[in-house]
């Protein structure tokens, strides 16, 4: 699949956002209120909000985006978007309580959290629902999602430097959520399943391989178009294994240190917010990686 920039932002910030207003909603030590409880706010919200409105410059007509939310009882894209706006419309009441009032509510917390899990759900449903990308088409890809979204949401939490006054140490939960985040992540690269794999080839996309072996002599299209531009991607072998190192170093490796450094030291802050830029610019690395790895069946034409 072609890897569109618009989608790989709007994925990557928009899960950062939603996971950080998740930890915001459960409570997560945090400044009282006024301008530290504003900054918060601003960051998680806009990042979702950032996100949402990138995803829509990847469309043909962007200014008839609203018309996808009428599609909810079948669309996975259509839930996306309901689901975002209830959260955020519920985020915007928390949060104007908590900066001006001083006061966390927690049951409209707890929605805002149960809200933005959703969101991110229904963002990975859209592509894990996809069974003509047998890669997607697998449980890991919304697990996937949502502990990427709830590790940088702990990151970016933390950066606020109100973790001492956590029940569990934020620097320990975060460590945790990296390794189980990648961890998942590197069983989601090992069991992606591929055509061939599945059985697919163009045998059984064209219907003629009861007849003998199907070979393409000549392309449907003597030009590109939109299929060939958006469906049929081919990244070699060699540049993916190398930019999975520099995800993996980014996204795993840099922040698992700074979260070993704040465990002995007690430092906090400035080095959470060091981990959460790293984990964003992994995992636009591996977003990238998401989209031009994948193999749609339509290439099985080309």
């Amino acid at each position: 699949m072609h890897p569109a920039i618009s989608v790989i932002f709007f994925t990557v910030t928009s899960g950062a956002g939603f996971g950080f207003l998740t930890l915001i909603g459960l409570g997560v030590p945090m400044p009282e209120s006024g301008i530290g409880a504003f900054f918060a706010c601003l960051i998680a919200g806009g990042l979702a909000v950032a996100g949402l409105i990138s995803s829509t410059f990847h469309l043909g007509h962007p200014e008839r985006a609203w018309r996808a939310f009428s599609q909810w009882r079948s669309s996975w894209l259509s839930r996306e978007g309901v689901c975002a706006v209830i959260t955020l419309i519920l985020f915007a009441f928390y949060a104007l309580n908590w900066v001006f009032f001083d006061n966390r509510i927690g049951w409209l917390g707890l929605l805002v959290s149960i809200g933005s899990i959703a969101t991110v759900f229904t963002t990975a449903m859209i592509y894990t629902q996809m069974k003509t990308v047998p890669v997607w088409n697998n449980i890991l890809t919304p697990i996937c999602y949502l502990l990427f979204a709830l590790t940088c949401g702990t990151l970016l939490a933390g950066s606020f430097g109100y973790w001492e006054a956590a029940v569990v140490s934020l620097p320990f939960f975060a460590l945790v959520s990296i390794v189980a985040a990648w961890g998942a992540k590197l069983m989601w690269w090992q069991s992606g399943e591929t055509l061939s794999s599945r059985g697919s080839n163009a045998g059984t996309a064209t219907g003629l391989g009861t007849i003998g072996k199907v070979k393409l002599l000549e392309k449907p299209h003597s030009g590109e178009n939109y299929l060939t531009k958006e469906m049929v991607h081919q990244v070699g072998r060699k540049h993916a294994s190398k930019l999975r190192m520099i995800a993996l170093l980014l996204g795993a490796g840099l922040p698992i240190v700074v979260c070993v450094i704040m465990l002995l030291s007690g430092s906090n802050g400035f080095l959470f917010a060091l981990a959460a830029l790293a984990m964003i610019a992994g995992l636009f690395v591996e977003r990238w990686l998401f989209f031009a790895e994948a193999e749609h069946a339509v290439s099985l034409y080309y």
